[in-house]
């Protein structure tokens, strides 16, 4: 398991200048959210931080991991715990864009038109294997995704609040997959990689699947008015003019970096402030550290830039996707490196 990168230990005491912490709305809250997901889900608690930090900062996810790593009852249990709308939608090759926005239909009765919302209408989309569907179906998300709504036949539709896409892919798998396109990836706040359970969590899952009845069901610890108070107080979190500057900064190191053919773009930036900004509510803090930026640039940047043809080939013998994800890890980490940290 990876470790939870908004862990208090991650941070440094001081705090900057004319911040205000915020007692009990963010780590509270997300304590108990990961307490009751907890009841069907052993773990990944990295990743329920990550879920929530991007709900708070109008993002997206996209979960990449083999398949078995309970990626679809990790986002219902999440979805139930906040009492949002979920609606799953399974990506295949031969899916139309009305299967996931709707269509006009004609009625019989009057001769009228009438629209009929597709799964997109609902708090919380799995978009569960994704780079299964063909380039037409991926890029219906676009509008959805960046400006909450849906524009069929001149109407726009807008999209219930708040919303968010969590898309899944398998790592290993390419036959019969389209592989996302830039434009795509950029919409998505974080692209996290999910590893496989610890050993005491695997032997806590076989003792939780053996026993006797179902699993206990997800209790609701927040609802859609205290996940949007949560997201109002995301936009007062304190941010020092030093580290709009360090967050900028880091995103142009990727896109001067010789071993870069693309670097992430501004919209990475404008995400990555608003992420940095959630994680220190949820660790309870009304102010930006430094260490809330680096604890969130790999998720943030890794599906944002371009590795050279001729640097990613140095991965090739290492192993499938992990070596590529290694190399990724080693660039980005001297990528921060190369950025002069705020004092």
């Amino acid at each position: 398991m990876t470790a939870d990168p908004g862990d208090p230990a991650l941070a440094s005491a001081a705090p900057a200048v004319g911040g205000t912490a915020p007692p009990g709305d963010g780590r509270v809250g997300f304590d108990r959210l990961t307490a009751s997901i907890g009841r069907q889900i052993v773990g990944y608690r990295d990743v329920v931080r990550a879920l929530m930090i991007a709900l708070l900062s109008d993002g997206h996810v996209l979960l990449e991991g083999v398949p078995g790593l309970a990626k679809t009852q990790l986002v219902r249990a999440f979805s139930q715990t906040l009492r949002l709308s979920f609606r799953r939608v399974q990506f295949t090759p031969d899916m139309l864009p009305s299967d996931i926005l709707g269509s006009t239909i004609l009625q019989p009765r009057d001769q009228s038109f009438v629209f009929r919302p597709g799964p997109i209408f609902a708090n919380v989309i799995l978009a569960d294997e994704i780079n299964r569907a063909p380039p037409k179906v991926q890029s219906a998300l676009l509008e959805a995704m960046q400006e909450r709504q849906v524009t069929l036949d001149g109407v726009t539709h807008p999209l219930p609040s708040p919303f968010i896409v969590i898309a899944t892919q398998n790592p290993i798998e390419h036959e019969g997959t389209y592989p996302l396109p830039e434009a795509e990836l950029d919409r998505f706040l974080f692209r996290w990689i999910m590893d496989y359970p610890s050993a005491d969590e695997e032997v806590a899952i076989l003792r939780a699947r053996s026993g006797p009845g179902d699993l206990p069901d997800v209790t609701s610890v927040l609802g859609p008015a205290e996940v949007d108070r949560l997201r109002v107080l995301r936009r007062e979190v304190f941010v020092h003019d030093d580290l709009y500057r360090y967050v900028a900064e880091v995103v142009r190191q990727t896109r001067r970096d010789s071993r870069l053919l693309v670097g992430a773009s501004p919209r990475a930036s404008v995400q990555f402030l608003l992420g940095v900004q959630a994680a220190a509510l949820l660790n309870e803090r009304g102010y930006v550290l430094p260490d809330d930026v680096r604890a969130l640039a790999f998720p943030v940047l890794n599906h944002r830039v371009v590795v050279r043809p001729e640097v990613l080939s140095q991965a090739a013998g290492i192993g499938s996707t992990n070596g590529t994800v290694g190399l990724l890890r080693q660039i980005l980490k001297q990528v921060l490196d190369a950025v002069e940290v705020p004092r």
